[in-house]
């Protein structure tokens, strides 16, 4: 069963539970030199649109946190895209995880 997107307005901002191939729950990676070590899951894509600004709310932190955590679109990678120590391939920002029909 697909999960369907909430998407929730508050005046400009913008927050949808499913963006760029990723819903609410799936497991990403933050291009970060501490966050790369550590266990992220997607929660929300948030757009201002009085601004243009936006970003994507995670959770996780390391192994048994729960801490919560925003990021800018182009720092969040899908899960494959971890080979070592580095991050491969392009941001889910710059590349969509869109489903194949």
């Amino acid at each position: 069963m697909k999960k369907r997107p909430i998407v929730t307005r508050h005046g400009p901002l913008v927050r949808s539970t499913k963006w760029a191939g990723v819903s609410r729950g799936d497991a990403v990676l933050v291009d970060g030199a501490k966050e790369r070590r550590q266990q992220w899951v997607f929660v929300a894509h948030v757009l201002n649109e009085e601004t243009g600004d936006e970003w994507v709310e995670v959770r996780g932190g390391r192994q048994g946190e729960a801490k919560g955590r925003s990021f800018r679109p182009e720092l969040i990678y899908p899960l494959g895209a971890k080979k070592g120590a580095r991050l491969v391939g392009q941001s889910l920002a710059a590349a969509p995880q869109l489903p194949i029909y």
